[in-house]
């Protein structure tokens, strides 16, 4: 068969959808709305590219567009399952007998607890909204209503440096088991409406082997030396060798799906996102940037595009003289549904924290579309429930983020924290790095146009002058806090340290230092210098002495840290270091004890007091500060 490549396909259609996904963000930044999902704004231009722009083009010339869309749907269901921390929910297993106490503390099960209560309550609404309009099928329509969005409800909590603390946890947990619990539902009942209660019904669990099948594979793979090697060698050249793997994957996964009914895909797309979270700690992750360009760069935005185009406003008509009242209320029963079940974290958090959790939780985004439109093809969900569930998705993503952080406003004051003096490139991109180990950061910067350049990137940052006490005072500067000086200017910076070290008595400064005799002067003032020639130094010898660990660490950084954790439980004191069941992905490298340092082993028993140097992934971490803190 002889390739043919013909140049009288009409790609005009497809110029104007992928200049409408380049525009929209670029809008958004000039516009200073970066806090708007720019989907919504690509629902919004689809809309108007279908029905104004459009309107008079052949039916053929959109069939590119449907495919390239099923595929940003598919690429969005594998990143659903990408941003989901395996590790974290298996983290929060109890280790100790419940009680109602533990149970509200429990991660996992209060997030489990959160969803069914969501789903009996949107059950229960469901059966009274289906007196007000038709509803096809109730307990469709009500899984619809359960649905949460991780992926909104994680960029808000990591902008605002909640991601490693408690709260942000809780949160997080219960909204990714939300995501799994009802794609797992969704695609049980879809199966069942389809084709029904049948003992097919059973092939679904066949994913589920292959999943296991795949995760063995990959956690055995990874760990053989020779492959590891050829697949660093071969994910820096032109084959990138990586990306093809998680192409193959996602392939996999949605042909087995395909064969076993189509209904069945959205679930085979996010398990083998699943996967690759349990195999790379998604977000952290060199390769999740290249699938991320992937699918938010070209397939996912198309597909959002496509949704705007085939949105008919016209199918609300349905609803006649309910319509208001029915879109009001469904929107009200979407808030409630989350709210409510919320109310479990008030003896954790206080009521004020779980009901602005609630409100977080009621975001709703890429699933209730995708479920929507299933239900419509299925005939469960009548075009003007598919129109209505699609403005509850705009309208839910713009308020949810927004009321959260007004009943719930950023304390800078509050929490542990790092403080960065100056909004240098280099204080931005530290920020960044730190915000990524999900440590909290707030940045002073005194020109006004350089602070609010930070602020609209996502970062916490607050507007004043380094060299003035009330502006520590006001973020309640504490002797655990680290100080970093980086204005961009050398004396300035040491001004600052200056007043720091002999004013404020504050001993954990850090700043950098380009010259010798700069950090001879920081050292006799006690204050931590970077010798930047030093720094370069190490990074070359690294770089020709061990250059594929170099690069592995550098390029995963966000993957695996080197942690110091104090020994402070009476719990472990004296007990030896195999009595200790730490966390599989954390390695203890070496132990500080009396201002002298040695390498562990087995035998080697704890004292209150010693410093513990572990290297490991962010879950594994705060397992072993759990175990000895």
């Amino acid at each position: 068969m002889l390739l043919s490549l013909s140049f009288h396909f009409d790609y005009y259609p497809l110029l104007l959808v992928a200049t409408v996904a380049w525009l929209t963000p670029v809008l958004l930044s000039l516009l200073r709305l970066r806090k708007v999902p720019s989907v919504i704004v690509e629902i919004v231009f689809g809309y108007l590219l279908g029905h104004f722009v459009l309107t008079n083009h052949a039916a053929g010339s959109f069939h590119i567009l449907e495919f390239l869309a099923l595929s940003g749907f598919i690429f969005l269901m594998f990143l659903s399952g990408l941003e989901i921390d395996v590790d974290q929910i298996i983290a929060s297993f109890p280790k100790r007998k419940l009680n109602y106490s533990r149970f509200v503390a429990n991660p996992l099960f209060v997030g489990i607890a959160h969803f069914l209560i969501a789903i009996l309550m949107a059950y229960g609404a469901t059966l009274l909204l289906a007196k007000m309009i038709d509803i096809p099928h109730v307990w469709y329509f009500a899984l619809i209503m359960g649905t949460t969005s991780v992926g909104i409800v994680l960029p808000v909590l990591k902008g605002r440096g909640e991601l490693s603390m408690r709260f942000g946890q809780m949160i997080l947990i219960a909204a990714a088991l939300a995501d799994i619990l009802s794609i797992i539902l969704f695609t049980f009942t879809a199966f069942i409406i389809k084709n029904g209660f049948k003992i097919e019904l059973l092939y679904i669990l066949i994913l589920f082997v292959v999943f296991y099948v795949f995760y063995l594979m990959g956690s055995r793979v990874k760990r053989v030396t020779f492959l590891k090697r050829l697949a660093f060698q071969l994910s820096h050249a032109a084959s990138q060798i990586r990306v093809r793997g998680s192409i193959v994957m996602i392939l996999a996964f949605v042909v087995l799906s395909q064969y076993i009914g189509e209904e069945i895909v959205l679930l085979g797309a996010f398990l083998s996102g699943l996967i690759l979270s349990t195999l790379l700690h998604k977000e952290r992750s060199v390769l999740m940037i290249k699938l991320d360009g992937m699918g938010y760069g070209f397939f996912i935005p198309i597909f959002f595009i496509m949704v705007g185009m085939q949105f008919d406003p016209r199918a609300l008509l349905e609803f006649d003289r309910s319509l208001v009242g029915f879109l009001g209320l469904l929107l009200l029963t979407l808030f409630l549904i989350k709210i409510i079940p919320s109310l479990l974290w008030v003896r954790v958090f206080g009521r004020k924290k779980a009901m602005a959790a609630g409100f977080l939780m009621s975001s709703r985004l890429s699933l209730i579309i995708a479920a929507s439109a299933i239900g419509l093809q299925l005939g469960v969900i009548t075009p003007g429930i598919n129109a209505s569930f699609i403005l509850m998705a705009v309208l839910t993503c713009l308020f949810s983020p927004v009321i959260f952080n007004w009943i719930n406003p950023v304390k800078l004051s509050a929490g542990t924290k790092t403080l960065i003096v100056g909004g240098s490139s280099t204080g931005v991109l530290l920020a960044r790095r730190m915000n990524v180990h999900g440590k909290r950061v707030v940045i002073i910067e005194k020109d006004k146009f350089r602070f609010q350049e930070i602020k609209s990137k996502g970062l916490l940052a607050v507007r004043g002058d380094g060299a003035d006490g009330t502006i520590y005072k006001k973020l309640g500067l504490t002797s655990e806090n680290y100080v970093v000086v980086e204005t961009g200017n050398d004396e300035k910076n040491y001004e600052i340290a200056s007043f720091l070290r002999n004013e404020l008595l504050h001993e954990r400064i850090i700043m950098r230092a380009c010259k010798m005799p700069c950090v001879e002067k920081l050292n006799r003032l006690g204050v931590e210098p970077v010798d930047l020639h030093g720094v370069m130094a190490t990074a070359i010898e690294n770089l020709i002495l061990r250059p594929t660990t170099y690069h592995d660490l550098v390029e995963s950084f966000e993957n695996y840290s080197v942690e110091e954790v104090a020994v402070t439980s009476k719990e472990v004191d004296g007990r030896h270091l195999k009595e200790i069941a730490f966390h599989s992905g954390a390695i203890l490298m070496m132990i500080t004890r009396d201002k002298s340092s040695f390498i562990p082993h087995g035998e080697t028993y704890l004292r209150q007091g010693d410093l513990l140097h572990v290297f490991g992934t962010q879950t594994a971490l705060e397992d072993v500060r759990k175990k000895v803190s």
